[in-house]
């Protein structure tokens, strides 16, 4: 059975379509009108091995933030949507990519709980013309949506561009891990008998 979910989500800041396949290949295709943020998208899709589209519009007169948070809550929401009732897979991963001198650290709970503890001390708050703030309001969106515990930690880093991707790369690579069906596990893994 396909893991895959499309979501929309329209308000008065952002209009977002957004499609995911826990199971692709890392074909990715995105548009957020947010040039690094994309770029971003494009790190972690191609490293976690997820096929994802997104088209996103936001209110860029106001500033980058409700565009990269709202796409955060809808990710959150399709990989929710995608995993379905969760069975058979392995909850559990951490992954800790380098980038020249940055090492980042994501680890990964599908809890059913929906937190994040994001520790990423930048040493600039741009990135070009991104806020790099906004890298942690989207760990934080996404992780509440998709319900699931999410941890980001620094180990080492000097450039700030290097850290967030370092970021976003091991945020794919720990999800990829965590949603992969292991043939092993049966039904839910969770000695509860669910995840919530």
């Amino acid at each position: 059975m396909p893991r895959t979910a499309t979501v929309s989500r329209t308000t008065g800041e952002t209009n977002i379509t957004l499609t995911i396949d826990l199971d692709g290949t890392g074909k990715v295709d995105v548009s957020t009108g947010v040039g690094f943020f994309d770029h971003m998208l494009n790190a972690f899709g191609r490293h976690g091995l997820f096929d994802l589209t997104v088209r996103a519009t936001g209110d860029y007169d106001v500033d980058d933030h409700h565009t990269v948070e709202d796409v955060g809550i809808v990710l959150g929401q399709a990989v929710r949507e995608a995993l379905g009732d969760k069975a058979g897979i392995g909850r559990f991963s951490d992954a800790c990519i380098a980038m020249d001198e940055a090492l980042v650290q994501a680890a990964i709970d599908v809890s059913g709980r929906g937190q994040a503890y994001v520790t990423l001390p930048l040493p600039t708050q741009k990135v070009g013309t991104f806020d790099t703030e906004l890298a942690q309001e989207f760990f934080i969106a996404f992780a509440r949506d998709a319900q699931l515990t999410l941890h980001v930690r620094e180990l080492e880093g000097e450039n700030s561009h290097h850290i967030i991707e370092a970021a976003f790369k091991a945020f794919g690579r720990a999800l990829r891990f965590a949603c992969e069906k292991d043939a092993r596990v049966t039904g839910v893994p969770s000695t509860k008998g669910m995840l919530a």
